[in-house]
């Protein structure tokens, strides 16, 4: 696993085209914006999970009930909101 530090405002690159930016720091989580092209499925961890216990089920198939079920089918695209950049810092 890669540990990095960041501040707030400052991006990490993942590939050329996954961009994640700190947006928020609180004091006991951090908020991140990702950037990232609509055929790059990202979930968070416990959605992950969830995703993954529905398509063992279907691919078995158990039925997990309607209330449990998870859509597995794609949205259609929609318009991405611009993430807010910070100002760009010029060096001394």
């Amino acid at each position: 696993m890669l540990v990095l530090t960041r501040r707030h405002g400052e991006r990490i690159h993942i590939g050329e085209d996954i961009e994640v930016t700190v947006l928020e720091i609180g004091r006991d989580h951090v908020r991140l914006g990702i950037l990232a092209p609509a055929s790059v499925a990202v979930h968070r961890d416990e959605v992950y999970q969830e995703i993954l216990v529905a398509n063992k089920a279907a691919a078995t198939g158990t039925d997990l009930g309607t209330a449990d079920a998870i859509p597995v089918t794609p949205r259609p695209n929609r318009p991405r909101r611009p993430i807010p950049r910070p100002p760009a810092v010029s060096a001394l």
